[in-house]
């Protein structure tokens, strides 16, 4: 495993928004290399892939067995539920819909606002713990196109979360220029085979909620991100 940066202040605490997927586990490790005191948050906001959060529970003990370090340094996880988000939102991540492009050249996949939201409760949470540093696993490389990913919106977040809670909230988003398949190198480098198992057996990013295991992982196989993540797999472990 990597050691941490010397740049980077232990001191300041993290919490990751974990939802049990190959992104946020990785941004966990990330996250565990580098601060003393880590805590997870995931949302319930009615998504069509409830299987996530069902998940989640075995992919943290996972985590804690991967390094002695880090099953002392995580502590606490919080799962909230955010039912609203499915209550006014019509998507293909929200209801039985099929998934396909719109008109505005963004797939409807995506849920408008959605990330905004979790980083400003994630903020809020964050807040009352004590922790000044939020970690996502935001991606504008390999990414479905969703404008609430992009470097752009996390910078702006980052300003408006520090402005309006008057403290210095700092957003790391680890994956941004990272591709899927320098994702999965990036969890090698940090836990080594067992961590880069662990995802592959674990943990679920499937739109579908589907858990057939094939050679990159649990999934349908066919939908967006099942794609992205056997496409970057399959580049991981040819070079």
């Amino acid at each position: 495993m990597t050691d941490r940066p010397d740049n980077m202040d232990a001191r300041r605490g993290a919490l990751v928004l974990f939802s049990g997927g190959q992104d946020s586990t990785t941004c966990l490790a990330w996250a565990l290399s580098r601060f003393e005191r880590v805590e997870t948050i995931g949302f319930d906001y009615g998504q069509r892939h409830l299987v996530e959060l069902t998940v989640r529970p075995s992919v943290l003990d996972g985590i804690r067995a991967v390094s002695p370090e880090w099953n002392r340094r995580l502590g606490e996880d919080h799962l909230l539920n955010l039912p609203v988000v499915a209550e006014i939102s019509d998507t293909a991540l929200t209801g039985e819909v099929e998934i396909a492009m719109l008109a505005n050249g963004l797939p409807n996949t995506f849920v408008p606002g959605r990330n905004l939201l979790f980083l400003t409760v994630a903020a809020m949470l964050a807040y009352r713990r004590g922790l000044t540093v939020l970690v996502g696993g935001m991606c504008e490389t390999d990414f479905s196109g969703y404008p609430d990913c992009r470097n752009d919106t996390i910078r702006a977040m980052q300003q408006a979360l520090s402005l309006g809670m008057a403290t210095d909230i700092r957003l790391e988003t680890p994956l941004m220029w990272l591709d899927k398949a320098q994702t999965w190198q990036l969890a090698q480098e940090l836990g080594g085979e067992q961590l880069v198992e662990l995802i592959r057996l674990e943990t679920h990013t499937c739109y579908l909620g589907e858990r057939h295991l094939h050679d990159w992982g649990r999934g349908c196989g066919h939908c967006p991100a099942c794609e992205l993540r056997a496409n970057g797999y399959r580049r991981f472990v040819g070079n």
